[in-house]
């Protein structure tokens, strides 16, 4: 009872220091955000007016591409990067571990130790030399004797007390790295949903680009039949054959040309999927793709809790303020406790004989650094500065989604007149070849305006194509704008 009156008072000298806790508890900066996102009223009054949020469909839902959805689902398991960041998520975890061990005591062992020592006879008992101040051969050791032997078995432990808060902001910090990590995770997986998408979208396009051209070619090899039908009649001349085989040619050179790019796409796929360079099956066309879904943009707030990319620039901010707290924190003493326990004899005999051969000693150590070249004073410095820097990466972070936002949705918006335009001069075109193959026929037209009109008609045709694929690119990169793709 008497020891435990003697160490209460120094239990409660520990437990009010431990209390304190150096730097300020995060918190997060005030940005002010837009209601809605710039340039996109016509588009959210017409084509995003359902009631679910774009950012919360789970990417399943909104493909609706069984081929794509089965494309996704390799490169999810077998993209190179992907199982990189997996890797890195495990060994942010190991280090969160670390950081909450660092508050415990620590245990080490000293299995069997033995020290035997020896001296020459010029050393007395203390282990001093008092024939050293004469030097000369006479003062060289003739014999040497045993002056100490040790047999030893002993457990060590020491406790660093966490006064100032150093292991718990430490363990702040590793835990928002960890959390920063798996945000990185995240947005990984938007980024090769989005691109994955993206070059499937292209290969689709190419696909229906080489059938457009594939139809072109043969209308020129129709018009240069009947040409040379013509030639040999004598109602023309031997120069509007080569004029007209010679665009033939070209509407053929079209073919092998879109072929390449194909085949460049489905490379690119591979290599996203993880996987050595192969045939991929794509039965579907770019007309057959489907966003026909209604939903609704959001407002610019909800990009602070859907993407990725903020969340982790506010963890990254949040580990810089914890760091501002260890840097502080190091300027301040450091108490150690320390104690040891075990057996010493100088006889192995006797070694393990608990009357005789057993000690404990406990101990404590106080640490003030003094001078330190002004080094734990600039550290600390440094820390303020990069979590000011953190502060304005994370505001940037932020500008840049609602800015990428805006601009999918007015990329959009653009596009759909562009397509309702192209689609009306589809029409004229598609009506001008057929005219133009009649009067050609009945001798009212010539070659010539027979090769502009397919020349236009193709080039219409292709524009339409492109302009499906990047309609269906932007509401891709609208839905990864919006932090989309990462839901399960």
């Amino acid at each position: 009872m008497n020891h435990l009156k003697r160490f209460l008072p120094l239990a409660l000298i520990v437990l009010t220091i431990a209390s304190c806790k150096v730097g300020e508890t995060y918190q997060g900066p005030e940005y002010p955000l837009p209601d809605k996102f710039y340039g996109s009223d016509k588009l959210q009054d017409s084509l995003f007016v359902g009631g679910d949020r774009i950012a919360t469909i789970n990417w399943r839902e909104f493909f609706n591409d069984t081929i794509l959805i089965a494309l996704i689902d390799t490169a999810l398991e077998n993209n190179f990067d992907v199982q990189k960041i997996a890797k890195e998520v495990e060994i942010g975890m190991e280090m969160v571990k670390q950081s909450k061990a660092n508050l415990y005591p620590r245990l080490g062992a000293d299995p069997f130790r033995y020290i035997r020592e020896y001296y020459g006879g010029n050393f007395n008992n203390h282990g001093s030399n008092r024939s050293r101040r004469n030097h000369g051969p006479d003062n060289i050791p003739t014999s040497f004797y045993t002056e100490n032997l040790v047999h030893a078995i002993s457990l060590q432990t020491s406790w660093e007390l966490d006064i100032w808060g150093k292991f718990r902001w430490q363990k702040e910090a590793q835990l928002a790295e960890f959390m920063e990590t798996q945000e990185f995770q995240k947005a990984l997986q938007t980024a090769l949903i989005s691109d994955i998408a993206s070059t499937y979208f292209s290969m689709l396009m190419l696909k229906s680009q080489m059938t457009v051209a594939e139809r072109n070619y043969e209308l020129s090899q129709n018009t240069l039949r009947i040409v040379r039908l013509q030639y040999e009649a004598g109602e023309t001349t031997a120069l509007a054959i080569q004029q007209t085989e010679s665009q033939m040619l070209r509407a053929k050179a079209l073919i092998p040309q879109l072929e390449k790019a194909y085949i460049s796409q489905e490379n690119r796929l591979n290599n996203l999927l993880g996987r050595a360079p192969q045939a991929i099956e794509s039965i579907h066309f770019l007309e057959q793709i489907d966003f026909s879904q209604q939903y609704s943009a959001g407002v610019p707030i909800e990009l602070v809790q859907n993407r990725p990319d903020v969340a982790a620039a506010e963890y990254n901010l949040i580990a810089s303020n914890a760091r501002v707290g260890i840097t502080q924190a190091m300027k301040y003493p450091a108490l150690t406790i320390g104690a040891s326990t075990g057996f010493n004899s100088m006889r192995l005999d006797n070694l393990i004989d608990p009357v005789s051969s057993s000690f404990a000693i406990l101990n404590g150590a106080l640490f003030q650094p003094i001078f330190q070249n002004r080094r734990l004073k600039t550290n600390h410095r440094i820390a303020i500065k990069e979590k000011e820097i953190a502060e304005l990466d994370f505001k940037e972070t932020i500008t840049t989604a609602v800015t990428e936002v805006s601009n999918a949705l007015v990329n959009i918006e653009k596009l759909q007149e562009e397509y309702e335009i192209v689609e009306e001069r589809l029409g004229i075109t598609t009506q001008g070849l057929g005219n133009a193959g009649l009067l050609f026929q009945s001798g009212f037209a010539n070659y010539l305006e027979v090769i502009n009109a397919q020349e236009d008609f193709l080039q219409t045709n292709l524009d339409r194509v492109q302009l499906q694929m990047l309609l269906a690119l932007a509401k891709v990169e609208l839905y990864r704008s919006l932090g989309g793709g990462w839901q399960d």
